[in-house]
């Protein structure tokens, strides 16, 4: 017991561990919404509104090949039912890749499900879920992804919650060939999800909204299009010991285990352990993660 309140604690100080930068106005377009995204405070904070007419979104002006991305969010508060925050990785086309955080929102006094996602050429069917050991609503938290060739992880205040390996020697395909913007938004998904769709948007408390800030991505191969180049050069991304060291990191001891302390304690869905979905056997990584 006293283990456990100590972890908790590390992972509750982590929040004010990590530092950022960005301006919306250089870093980002708002691309769809009508007006109801929002650029404020000279570029540091940015607001996303869904009401009965529309939601909203924005995009990186930036294309990443590996990136850590770090994203301040306050999320919907009160009766969020039926709403969905989406931040995510994507690339574009029918085969293309995604890293996904959703968060599903939930009726006042419920918590919210933190769903993630990883598709690879267009499959994705690799959910895990997981309650927050906060109230995501109440103050500004700090979700990050990291991608780099050795693994996707999925980190909320600088602490891992989800480590997706790099298995291609096995045969499990992994993102490393499309560059991805990151975008987020504010949509209506009440047919799925609170609760599968039973509890609906309540219309009279709109419009909803969800707020960013401190946006950071230092360490990231931008890429691009116009000389189909990264800008991590090619000559130094081999080293551990040059700027683009955190592509070649792995989690250290004390993440592996606060991860696995926040699995035990909070996820609430695995695809690797949903064995009537997947009737003829797991996918291959779910067997490979425990070993390698």
């Amino acid at each position: 017991m006293r283990h456990q309140i100590l972890l908790l604690l590390s992972l509750m100080l982590s929040s004010s561990m990590v530092a950022f930068s960005g301006n919306f106005y250089n870093d980002f377009y708002l691309t769809w919404g009508d007006g109801r995204c929002k650029v404020l405070n000279k570029g540091e904070l940015l607001t996303v509104t869904l009401d009965k007419v529309s939601g909203s979104g924005f995009e990186s002006k930036n294309e990443y090949l590996y990136a850590r991305i770090d994203m301040q969010i306050k999320l919907v508060g009160g009766n969020s039912a039926g709403t969905v925050t989406a931040y995510y990785l994507s690339s574009k086309g029918d085969f293309h890749d995604e890293i996904d955080f959703e968060f599903l929102g939930n009726e006042t006094g419920q918590p919210y499900t933190l769903h993630t996602n990883v598709f690879c050429q267009g499959k994705g069917n690799r959910e895990q879920q997981f309650k927050l050991w906060f109230d995501p609503t109440a103050d500004f938290h700090t979700y990050s992804i990291i991608w780099n060739p050795q693994h996707i992880v999925f980190m909320v205040d600088n602490t891992p919650i989800r480590e997706y390996k790099n298995l291609e020697a096995y045969g499990v395909p992994f993102p490393k060939y499309q560059p991805m913007k990151l975008y987020s938004s504010l949509w209506n998904a009440d047919n799925w999800a609170t609760r599968g769709g039973l509890v609906k948007i309540d219309w009279s408390r709109a419009p909803f909204n969800a707020y960013f800030r401190t946006f950071n991505a230092d360490n990231a191969c931008i890429w691009s299009p116009s000389r189909s180049a990264s800008s991590c050069k090619s000559n130094s991304i081999f080293s551990s010991f040059s700027n683009n060291g955190w592509l070649w990191e792995k989690l250290d001891f004390s993440g592996q285990g606060k991860m696995k302390w926040v699995q035990k304690n909070y996820m609430i869905y695995n695809y690797c352990t949903d064995y009537k979905r997947f009737p003829q056997g797991l996918p291959t990584e779910c067997y490979l993660n425990p070993l390698v």
